[in-house]
């Protein structure tokens, strides 16, 4: 869960350090003092997209830290090992954005990528934002809803990875089928060409040993002269250095006896002796070795010649022709390969049938989900003041799916578009979403649908950001309730302008904002008992706070189990 967050100079806020509890918790306060920016700046941490305007004015930067508790969950422990990462203890997520909206990003001490503060992210915190009833009437949104709540992702990965495959077999055909001669000329091009380089037999090393012997060769005399002149020097000649070492280090070996400090230049002298013997001995074996054979050079040059020809004919440096060889053979089975139509045919149909096999277990596991998720979120709905009200999932079949013949266009993500409809509230029949809820009432059934899958989520962390706006009355006591029957299996955290809401919370903070040193700052503060008497009275009072006010606050607190 998480444990700790710390923000530095980030909008509004200059230094705040808050220290997280488990169960329920609510985040209350004025409208304007920054209730949103602690969620906005947890969704830095994790990973969101930033801009400079985060950054506190006349600020360099702004900096985000969060830390989470994961001993309880095993699978960021082995992200984190296998992306790299400090595995021990808990986890720390560091945010950094300058005022020029560069961002950087640390993952418990090491640098780390936006993308990968997202993926971790996603193990640890669920937000739920104000709008996400807006987000609730898109195609997408609701089919996504669908298949998390049911587990059904590794599915739908499973199944788009088919589609794709099946979408580009047919496409393959369908090429080949239309450019079948334009194809044929490519084909007997590169049989050709293939053919020519295959003759010639060359590989890239080949090249450098050719270029190697050639230079030896061509400079053979070169070589045997300079090596006979270096042995005169050294060993041959009457004034060779060989011979006029050994007389110094001899006679200087005889003078030692009188004069130890002689001694080390004899032994230096001795050393320079045996260095020269191995010199001199390495020059003789190589002027034995190296000759002059005109034949073997000639034939080196024509070798290379065939080569560079080659190289200028293909526009390539002469190394580079076993590449183009091997590119050529891949282009050549791709080719040989699409000349087989009824090969290409046949699997279009196999990939075909591997997507439909995929696709039917997504329809079926679909099929289970929005019957228990229609009976589920009709029950919440029910707690809310919807009673009369029924959802239901409808899963329609994507146009064309159901064809046999060709490629299914738009059948990515299964077999079926997931509709969420209503029925009861604007007549029986069960209609989409968008044409029969009000704000109000799709708030409302937006919260049923959050709470529900939040149940059914793996991550530890839920945090809802003024959901309850178009709520109020009883229903607000109610949602309270079901918010805090949620903290009991998670962590909770919810930001709210409702008094019933915030009075069923374990804990309770306040957000206040003011001028400081003639700059205004946003402040939060944690709530003990009477303080939360003080902030509910205020929710429930306005500006004016009352004996009556403060008395239904204490009722409030009071009736919280």
């Amino acid at each position: 869960m998480l444990q700790h967050l710390t923000l530095r100079d980030f909008v509004i806020v200059d230094r705040l350090e808050l220290e997280f509890s488990a169960g329920f918790g609510t985040l209350t306060g004025e409208t304007g003092a920054g209730k949103s920016i602690l969620i906005d700046a947890l969704a830095l941490a994790l990973g969101e997209r930033a801009d400079a305007g985060v950054v506190r004015a006349g600020c360099e930067k702004a900096e985000i830290a969060a830390t989470f508790d994961i001993a309880a969950l095993p699978a960021v422990a082995r992200w984190l090992e296998e992306n790299g990462f400090e595995t021990e203890g808990d986890l720390l997520l560091r945010r950094v954005i300058d005022a020029g909206g560069r961002s950087r990003a640390w993952i418990n001490g090491s640098s780390a990528t936006i993308q990968q503060l997202r993926e971790v992210g996603e193990w640890l915190v669920d937000i739920h934002g104000q709008h996400a009833h807006q987000s609730l009437l898109r195609a997408d949104a609701q089919r996504q809803l669908l298949d998390a709540h049911a587990g059904l992702e590794d599915l739908v990965r499973t199944v788009g990875a088919a589609w794709r495959r099946w979408r580009d077999a047919d496409q393959a055909w369908r090429l080949a089928s239309e450019g079948s001669d334009a194809l044929l000329r490519e084909r007997e091009q590169l049989e050709w060409q293939v053919r020519e380089l295959d003759a010639l037999a060359f590989n890239a090393e080949e090249w450098a040993t050719l270029d190697g012997e050639q230079r030896r060769l061509g400079h053979a005399a070169s070589l045997i002269e300079g090596a006979q002149y270096a042995l005169g020097v050294l060993a041959d000649d009457e004034t060779a250095c060989e011979r006029q070492i050994d007389r110094v280090s001899t006679r200087l070996a005889g003078l030692a006896e009188y004069d130890p400090a002689l001694a080390e230049v004899a032994g230096v002298l001795g050393s320079v002796q045996a260095e020269l013997s191995d010199a001199v001995s390495t020059l003789r074996r190589y002027t034995d070795r190296v000759d002059l054979d005109p034949s073997r050079l000639a034939e080196v040059e024509r070798r290379m010649d065939s080569i560079l020809a080659l190289a200028r004919k293909y526009r390539v440096q002469p190394v580079e022709l076993p590449v183009l060889l091997a590119e050529w053979r891949e282009r050549l089975a791709t080719l040989s390969a699409a000349a087989d139509l009824a090969a290409l045919q046949a699997n279009v149909e196999l990939l075909q049938r591997a997507y439909l096999e995929s696709a039917t277990l997504l329809s079926a596991g679909r099929q289970v989900a929005a019957q228990e998720m229609g009976v589920q979120v009709s029950a919440v709905m029910g707690q809310l003041a919807l009673s009369s009200g029924r959802f239901e999932v409808a899963l329609l079949p994507v146009e064309n799916a159901a064809s046999q013949g060709g490629f299914l266009r738009g059948a990515a993500y299964g077999l079926e578009q997931v509709e969420f409809r209503i029925g009861g509230l604007a007549g029986n029949e069960a209609k989409p979403l968008a044409k029969v809820a009000s704000g109000g009432e799709l708030s409302r059934i937006s919260l049923a649908i959050q709470v529900l899958t939040s149940r059914s989520a793996s991550v530890p962390t839920l945090i809802f950001d003024e959901v309850d706006v178009g709520i109020g009355g009883g229903v607000a006591e109610i949602v309270g309730r079901l918010l805090h029957e949620l903290g009991q299996e998670r962590q909770v955290l919810c930001v709210t302008h409702l008094p019933q809401v915030a009075a069923r919370a374990d804990w309770q903070w306040q957000v206040s904002k003011a001028k400081r040193d003639g700059v205004m700052l946003s402040a939060i503060q944690p709530l003990d008992e009477a303080s939360r008497v003080q902030e509910i009275a205020r929710m429930l009072g306005g500006v004016d706070i009352t004996e009556i006010t403060l008395q239904h606050a204490q009722e409030l607190l009071r009736s919280t189990p």
